[in-house]
């Protein structure tokens, strides 16, 4: 049985339950500016970086729109997310404090790992009050290709300076298990928006519903 020396958390999906406010946000100011935006659209981006959001969206939508609409239109929608974040709408998935005092118990390091912009992940924190639980972050800025590419984890990794055999990512994506797997990581998935299909369930440790169950496996699969 592996010595569990370090945890890598995603974020999106998996600490905060933000995907629907970045979806309600984008919707918002899609309807404003007549741009025939949807869910399914949405849910087909899900677990991407923001950059390959936004050139999919321009490759959509130029074509009827113009480039300069369509770049006035991710503006929009980013900005209108991230005042959404600040008064405090993105909710704590159930468990995460629980999960932290755990690891504190455990004296177990951690980092984060999210394919979102460093500006967004400390709007998030400070306003949860989180800040100060992950003093280690590797973002967007700090990655040249995003997930699936597993260089966001390697980067992670290579901050906790322990055996890869020894740490476990956190995932909610499909794109996260992709690279977790890519790295070499053992991998825990808890879905939020979108369950995982038979080809992820055989890239992971094991599937759980909540994070509130994540202390219990640790127990039973790794060693302190």
């Amino acid at each position: 049985m592996a010595k569990l020396r370090g945890v890598i958390f995603d974020m999106d999906g998996l600490i905060f339950d933000t995907e629907l406010l970045y979806y309600q946000a984008t919707q918002i100011v899609a309807d404003q500016m007549g741009i025939p935006y949807t869910k399914e659209l949405y849910l087909a981006y899900v677990g991407v970086s923001d950059e390959e959001v936004w050139a999919a969206y321009h490759e959509r939508f130029d074509e009827a729109f113009g480039h300069q609409m369509i770049e006035e239109f991710i503006q929009a929608a980013f900005q209108q997310t991230l005042e959404m974040f600040q008064r405090g709408e993105a909710e704590l998935k159930p468990g995460i404090h629980e999960l932290l005092h755990y690891l504190d118990e455990k004296k177990i390091p951690r980092v984060l790992a999210s394919s979102n912009q460093r500006k967004v992940i400390d709007t998030l924190l400070e306003a949860a009050d989180l800040t100060a639980e992950f003093p280690e972050i590797v973002c967007f800025d700090d990655v040249t290709r995003a997930k699936p590419d597993p260089e966001i984890f390697e980067k992670a990794h290579a901050l906790l300076a322990v055996p890869k055999e020894e740490l476990v990512i956190l995932e909610d994506s499909a794109n996260g298990i992709h690279a977790a797997h890519g790295a070499g990581i053992s991998v825990i998935m808890i879905p939020d928006l979108i369950a995982p299909t038979t080809i992820i369930e055989e890239k992971v440790l094991k599937v759980l519903p909540s994070l509130e169950d994540v202390p219990d496996f640790l127990e039973t699969a790794f060693s302190f």
